[in-house]
This record gives C-alpha cells, sequence and structure tokens, in this order.
C-alpha cells in the first residue's frame, strides 16, 4: 500500500500584531476577559497589500525548501482555504503560477476551519490511488477580512496565516489515516452571511461578516472532537497511550483542554499557539506543526493526531506518523 509521508512543514504569518490591549480600545473588552475565555493574547493581521495568496505562497516555498523538492515535481496541490483572493481562479492555481509548478491538479477546498485536514484527506486519497507521488497542501486564510470590529464576540478570535506540508509517496505509514465529517444543519450557530447575488450585478457583501453563538458552538465541538478521538484510533488499533503529540486546531484553549482531557494527555504533549496567533481557521493545524517541528519537539517516528473542527459544521482528523 502506498502512504503519504510529510517530507517538510512550513508556515508564514504577517508581520502586524494586534493584541489583546489594542483591542480593548475598540471594543469592550479587556486582556484578561480574553485570555481567561480563549487563551489569546495577541493575533497576525494582514494589511491592505497581502492577500491569502501571499501568505500561502511563504508556506509552500518553506515546506518546499524543508523538503528539499522543487515545486516542478509536485504532482498535486490542495488549498485548504475559506478567504480566497478571487472566487476563480482558485487560490491554489494562484499559487501553482506562482511557484511555477507545472500543470499538475491544483484546487481549493473550502472546509473553514477544518479545511486543511480536509485538503490533507484529498490528498491521502490520490495517493492510495497510486494518482500522485508527491503534493502540497496548504492551510491558508485571512480571516481578518470577515470580521465586524465592533463585534467582541468574534473579532477578537481570529487571525491570519497559512501553513504547508509536502507529501511524498512512501510503503511506510505516513498519513496513516483521515477521518472526514459534516452536518450542516449547525449553520446558524457559525456563519457568514454573505455571497454572490441572486441576480445580474457585483458581488453582495449581504453584511459578510462572521456570526457566531459561542456558548453552542463550544459545546458541540468539544463533543464531535470527543468521538473523532475514539473513532481515529479504533480505526488504526491504537490506544490513547500511542499518540505522542496532540495538534490541534487552535480555535480556544478550553476546547484544546477538553480534547486533551479526552486522550489522557498532559497539556505538556499538546502543540498550543493559540496564544501568539488566535484562530488562524485553516492555517492553525499545519502552523502549529510547523512551529513544533521547527523548534525539534516533534521527531521522527512519532505519531501525532491532529484534528479540527469549523463552520458547516465541518470536523475531521489525521493520525500520522512523522
Amino acid at each position: 500500500m502506498i502512504y503519504p509521508k510529510i517530507a517538510g512543514t512550513g508556515s508564514s504569518l504577517p508581520e502586524h500584531v494586534v493584541t489583546n490591549a489594542e483591542l480593548s480600545r475598540r471594543v469592550d473588552t479587556t486582556d484578561a476577559w480574553i485570555r481567561e475565555r480563549t487563551g489569546i493574547r495577541r493575533r497576525h493581521i494582514v494589511d491592505e497589500s497581502e492577500s491569502t495568496c501571499d501568505l500561502a505562497e511563504r508556506a509552500a516555498r518553506n515546506a518546499l525548501d524543508s523538503a528539499g523538492i522543487d515545486a516542478g515535481a509536485l504532482d498535486l496541490i490542495v488549498v485548504g482555504t475559506t478567504t480566497p483572493d478571487r472566487i476563480y481562479p482558485s487560490t491554489a492555481c494562484r499559487l501553482q503560477a506562482r511557484l511555477g509548478a507545472g500543470e499538475c491538479p491544483a484546487f481549493d477546498v473550502q472546509a473553514v476551519c477544518t479545511g486543511f485536514i480536509y485538503a490533507l484527506g484529498v490528498a491521502e486519497k490520490f495517493f492510495r490511488a497510486g494518482s500522485v507521488r508527491r503534493a502540497l497542501v496548504v492551510g491558508a486564510d485571512t480571516h481578518s477580512r470577515l470580521l465586524d470590529w465592533s463585534d467582541r464576540r468574534t473579532c477578537v478570535l481570529f487571525g491570519d496565516g497559512a501553513g504547508a506540508v509536502v507529501l511524498e509517496a512512501s510503503d511506510a505509514p505516513g498519513v496513516m489515516s483521515t477521518h472526514l465529517h459534516a452536518d450542516g444543519r449547525y449553520e446558524p450557530l457559525l456563519y457568514v452571511k454573505g455571497g454572490t447575488p441572486r441576480g445580474a450585478g457585483r458581488i453582495s457583501d449581504g453584511g459578510a461578516y462572521t456570526k457566531m453563538q459561542g456558548n453552542e458552538v463550544f459545546k458541540v465541538a468539544v463533543r464531535t472532537l470527543r468521538r473523532i478521538v475514539d473513532e481515529t484510533l479504533a480505526a488504526n488499533d491504537m490506544t490513547k497511550s500511542d499518540v505522542d503529540w496532540l495538534i490541534p486546531h487552535q480555535a480556544n484553549i478550553r476546547i484544546i483542554e477538553a480534547t486533551a482531557r479526552k486522550l489522557g494527555m498532559p497539556m505538556d504533549r499538546v502543540i498550543v499557539t493559540v496564544e501568539d496567533q488566535g484562530n488562524t481557521s485553516a492555517a492553525s493545524v499545519p502552523l502549529a506543526l510547523d512551529a513544533a517541528v521547527r523548534d525539534g519537539r516533534v521527531q521522527p517516528g512519532q505519531v501525532l493526531l491532529l484534528e479540527a473542527f469549523g463552520g458547516g459544521f465541518t470536523w475531521g482528523s489525521a493520525l500520522v506518523r512523522y
């Protein structure tokens, strides 16, 4: 059987940083209120000149350098994003052109915060089918552009960024399994109202801001992530003790802690970046992975559990032997 194995990782964050103290001058909130409820201290925000593809390109180039692979050798590019630069072409096609990656398939996947896990799951199936030998998988979002900066329920949560992995075909398990789910009935709890108009004319923003019922989202997220932990371990005939690192979506420290408790895993075995990055949507899992690889916490041969939960609702996981 052919498995995709992670050959390189990369990331990119905007230079501009917005602290909780700065937000407290915009909306009725405090640093203590934000940290207590979310674990976030600051977040990186794009400036007017930066695009989702800019972040994706920097992360992709870092991953390619890490893997020692030229972009022309890629057989597939999949980008998880909710904030494409344009309706079309896809961010993946724009990224392909910038990298000089030839004519390989390139497309976007939209699963909000689960976008990278979905993209990884799609790429895994290409490898299992024997269709590709090398792939680039990216999670990139500029979610700050979907925020109402007067709404303290949402504007304190999100940041911008991109993370990427390069996958290579291997006979030994790398990405051992991926597990993807969705339930569209939960749309009213987390959504952005806006999109293409129902008639001729320009695109309508329709008040295109993130709307969220935070307490209800929290309850569903904790419940579904607990279930997917069991599903993932059972599918691989593993126990909780077999997992070396939990690399979760960085939405909220309380959700991360609840998932760690489900695994019986101490927080020093959980990769946490939410404090300094906030919720970077599809980018959060690969950003956390890259941070842990580059600082030496993640070592070859270790087992990683990646998981995420996002609007839709979508949720998913991947079990990876690094």
